[in-house]
């Protein structure tokens, strides 16, 4: 193969030899480029806990949460595609938390509300669920961030916490780790602006 390829070559014409040297450049400039990307991705998640080790128990940052005080334009970002939440002021990342959006696809998409209606329990007996710091975006309760369903009890299912960051799990609301979702509860206002997005798509 080496030696049909140098053969190839050496009856290209001058112009042509020209193009395919300017082709290889290119080729060697999209490399980089790539690989930049891929910096730029680490580096965004330099604070992130490592969800090989991550417990729903955990908060998603090493960092502190921000203070929404010093960010009064603050919205949530909520990428379905990632499994993750983004808390963001404009286009800058204030803080990432891993989730889990609707199975099967059930999580609406669009731009929504932060609404009156949350609450530190609930629990639904035809879904034999509950959960706890739980807030509602949309249709005043149906839609809600909260934490990893539990049972009757309150006790948590660990089982589903550990689709956190990794899948879709819920009925369409969106999971979050306690101390994530407990922040959210305490620290995020009612009208802030919620916007979903994205499409998951499973790893081979």
């Amino acid at each position: 193969m080496v030696l049909l390829g140098f053969i190839a070559v050496n009856f290209l014409g001058h112009d042509d030899q020209k193009q395919v040297k300017a082709d290889s450049a290119n080729k060697a400039t999209k490399v980089v480029v790539k690989k930049k990307a891929v910096e730029k991705v680490s580096k965004e998640d330099k604070d992130m806990n490592d969800l090989k080790h991550f417990k729903y128990t955990d908060a998603s940052e090493k960092k502190a949460y921000p203070d929404l005080l010093q960010h009064p334009k603050a919205w949530i970002d909520v990428d379905i595609a990632s499994q993750r939440v983004y808390i963001k002021d404009d286009k800058t990342n204030l803080y990432t938390m891993y989730s889990s959006t609707g199975k099967d696809d059930t999580t609406p998409r669009g731009t929504y509300y932060v609404q009156h209606e949350r609450g530190d329990f609930f629990y639904t007996e035809p879904l034999k669920m509950g959960a706890y710091y739980w807030v509602s975006f949309l249709n005043h309760g149906e839609y809600l961030f909260h934490t990893t369903p539990t049972d009757v009890t309150g006790k948590y299912d660990e089982q589903i916490a550990k689709t956190l960051g990794h899948e879709p799990s819920s009925h369409g609301c969106i999971h979050l780790s306690t101390p994530d979702c407990k922040w959210i509860y305490d620290n995020v206002p009612e009208n802030m602006k919620v916007v979903i997005h994205g499409k998951y798509q499973a790893q081979a």
